[in-house]
């Protein structure tokens, strides 16, 4: 679907630069609210959540009222992981929730995703409404027909206890010491407490968010933090969420990384071996070679969906599977949530630990990983670049191909989130895999600036 302002996740962008302005925010509530009315009936109503930045104060004034000139009633949740959002949408039989984040971006981006009554990202049909919706001028409805606005004062606490559901029930999690890197984000108060009322000692990073430190040297795409923490702390292991909580990055240990390859193969071995997998698992074309020999060697099918949990979540529903993800860390376990959850996704490895009585390291053992290096190379501020048909670029992708000669993949791929294109080369040497993504890193980032 060719849309002009949605992406793979929402609308997003710097805040104060076109569309991530107050009052283009305003707008997006009053079409959004309009075309639910329209779908849903006068009694619709909508939940909003936000991650920790300071402009998301901002915005969420501005979807209140933009909904309430519509007609549509609101209930404010505050600071919520975005799969928070997404359940409680479904819990509260709102007909839409809409989070307020920029997911693992800096504080200085901003942005908005839909979610349907069912907790899952707004279908193509609905988002093409509101677009058009927008091209409308603006109306009021009727005074008495405005829409309400109130709070969910315990949505902290029913998140909490959602997510301990997802367990077995009866898994103490007593014997673990965990380090829990927070991001300065939406998961601050949710994530330590879920742990710690199953039993882990717990000892919480970066959870002290002031609006400007959100992802900043922190969470899940900075775990270095964390992995020094986890050794000092001789925890047993670390988890790390980006700001919004989707995402889940962990650490042994030791100290080793953990990614989302790695989560899908614990998952994966751990389901497998208990009957619970139901069917294979889909990655995305980022995953890495040693993610699919691991699994092709257990006897379970792995395919691979376009980057993009909404690719992944349409994969695995076509085919009636339960388990994906990406490298990044968004794994979605759907026989738990309807969409990806950091909290949920490492409960569900944390149990296995605590079923077998391994240690994550243990665990990841079985999967050895290709040497991939991905390096972003700016795209001049075009997040719509093409680069289909520039010759130059596709010039440089076949020398590079013919140098690893079949023994890798080479993957060029425009950001959905951000500006760049990411220029990522796999193969079975490490040293030969970064000179020839530095090469073809500077080749892309020539051909573009041509």
């Amino acid at each position: 679907m060719a849309t002009r302002y949605f992406g793979t996740d929402g609308i997003r962008g710097r805040v104060g630069e076109a569309p991530i302005t107050a009052d283009f925010v305003l707008r997006l509530g009053w079409a959004a609210g309009r075309v639910f009315v329209e779908e849903f009936g006068e009694d619709a109503a909508v939940v909003i959540g936000k991650d920790t930045r300071i402009s998301g104060y901002l915005f969420e004034s501005a979807l209140e009222a933009g909904f309430a000139a519509a007609g549509v009633d609101v209930l404010l949740l505050g600071p919520m992981p975005t799969p928070a959002v997404a359940h409680l949408t479904r819990s509260l039989h709102a007909v839409a929730g809409v989070v307020i984040s920029a997911s693992h971006n800096p504080f200085e981006d901003n942005g908005i995703k839909f979610f349907s009554g069912q907790g899952q990202k707004l279908d193509d049909r609905l988002q093409a409404a509101i677009e058009g919706k927008l091209e409308e001028p603006m109306t009021h409805v009727a005074p008495e027909q405005l829409g309400r606005a109130s709070r969910v004062d315990d949505a902290v606490g029913r998140y909490v206890e959602y997510c301990k559901g997802t367990v077995t029930w009866g898994t103490r999690l007593d014997d673990l010491k965990i380090v829990v890197d927070c991001a300065n984000g939406a998961t601050y108060r949710i994530a330590p407490e879920v742990f710690r009322e199953l039993g882990a000692e717990v000892v919480s990073i970066f959870d002290q968010p002031d609006g400007l430190n959100i992802n900043r040297e922190c969470g899940s795409t900075h775990p270095d933090n964390l992995a020094r923490m986890v050794r000092a702390e001789r925890a047993d292991l670390g988890v790390a969420f980006d700001g919004d909580g989707d995402r889940v990055i962990m650490v042994d240990g030791q100290g080793n990384l953990v990614d989302g390859d790695q989560i899908l193969f614990v998952l994966a071995e751990a389901r497998h071996a208990n009957g619970g997998l139901h069917g294979g698992v889909i990655g995305t074309v980022m995953s890495n070679f040693g993610l699919e020999e691991a699994l092709r060697e257990r006897g379970i099918p792995f395919e691979r969906s376009p980057v993009g949990d909404r690719h992944v979540h349409e994969w695995l529903s076509q085919r009636g599977w339960v388990l994906g993800g990406e490298s990044s860390g968004h794994i979605l376990c759907l026989d738990r949530a309807t969409t990806g959850c950091g909290i949920v996704s490492a409960l569900q490895v944390i149990e296995a630990l605590a079923r077998t009585g391994k240690s994550l390291s243990a665990m990841t053992a079985g999967m050895v990983k290709c040497p991939q290096v991905m390096i972003n190379v700016p795209a001049g501020g075009n997040d719509r670049v093409c680069l289909d048909g520039n010759e130059d670029i596709a010039q440089a992708v076949s020398r590079v191909e013919s140098e690893l000669a079949g023994r890798g993949r080479v993957i060029l791929r425009p950001s959905g989130t951000e500006p760049v294109v990411r220029v990522t080369v796999e193969g079975p040497d490490a040293g030969e895999v970064k000179r020839l993504a530095e090469q073809l890193a500077d080749s892309v980032e020539r051909a573009l600036k041509a």
